[in-house]
């Protein structure tokens, strides 16, 4: 059988592959992970969350187990954008792999700054905007869970940055459509989803909460159907590319979010149990469409709803 067609195209000059990623947070800057398979192998790799100055982070315990799925509190610590450009760009360079920068703020105008700084970075392809950060200007308030406040970063984002802008959506916003719609409207070229679902942990021995951040967010196979739907009910109002994150562990569950609206997918707690689970979903996806006999577009959206 003849090799499947696995490259997807995102937008504005975002061609894959193939469209299996890496999911912020859960890769570092891909070092560890290279030591287990190449990481060009992979459509993209997304790094993590990358903010003006460097950040410390919460307190421990920052992660904790749960059925089916893991607690996270880390607080978006990361080297800051210039320690990333210097420090961590060039090990990526040298990999090959295409790279999409997660990029985090307090404000528009930290976010704007972190953008306009990676604009035109060499080997930087693409940026995924996280807008789950607290804006401090509006009292804390994350700007997704606002339509106004993540349309309106979007908006002054896409005139700081030629890159291609995927915008990461929050489950917890209420409106996940209405929200995917607002930042498409104001000049997304794709958005991803979804973010962790927040929750927490107590210790009944202490009477006090296990994670050092009090909350996190929670992910892997918990959150899958959640996300499912949500790609799903995404896929439906938006015209722009769609893709799925949230507790996908094998190569099945990717092709569930493709066949539910995803054009590409990110594989993130599943790489904690299994470092190369990227590359297992990525062999799994190839062979069912050789099987199949089709390309990965031709699975995109192809939900069977009759009589439903």
């Amino acid at each position: 059988m003849s090799k499947a067609d696995l490259s997807v195209d995102l937008g504005r000059g975002l061609v894959l592959p193939n469209p299996v990623m890496t999911a912020s947070g859960t890769f570092g800057y891909g070092e560890e992970a290279s030591e287990y398979f190449d990481i060009s192998l992979l459509g993209a790799v997304v790094v993590k969350g990358i903010s003006a100055e460097p950040r410390q982070g919460n307190p421990p315990p920052r992660v904790v187990e749960t059925p089916s799925g893991m607690l996270n509190s880390i607080g978006l610590q990361n080297v800051g954008m210039e320690a990333f450009i210097s420090e961590k760009m060039p090990f990526l360079r040298n990999t090959g792999a295409r790279v999409i920068v997660n990029v985090l703020g307090s404000s528009v105008e930290e976010y704007a700054r972190v953008c306009e700084r990676l604009d035109g970075v060499d080997g930087v392809s693409a940026l995924e905007v996280n807008i789950s950060c607290p804006n401090v200007k509006e009292g804390g308030v994350q700007f997704g869970m606002k339509e106004n406040l993540a349309a309106g970063l979007v908006k002054i984002l896409r005139e700081a940055t030629g890159l291609h802008l995927m915008v990461k959506l929050s489950p917890n916003c209420g409106d996940i459509g209405g929200m995917a719609l607002a930042v498409e409207e104001a000049g997304a070229d794709s958005v991803s989803l979804i973010n962790t679902i927040t929750g927490m942990e107590i210790d009944v021995r202490t009477r006090r909460p296990v994670l050092g951040g009090v909350v996190g967010g929670l992910s892997g196979p918990a959150i899958r159907p959640v996300a499912l739907k949500m790609v799903h009910e995404v896929f439906k109002v938006v015209k722009i590319p769609v893709v799925g994150i949230g507790g996908i562990m094998e190569g099945e569950h990717a092709l569930q979010f493709l066949i539910a609206g995803a054009r590409a997918v990110q594989v993130g707690t599943a790489t904690f149990i299994d470092p190369i689970a990227p590359v297992r979903v990525l062999e799994t996806l190839q062979k069912y469409l050789e099987r199949e006999r089709i390309g990965v577009m031709e699975l995109v959206g192809s939900l069977n709803l009759e009589d439903k």
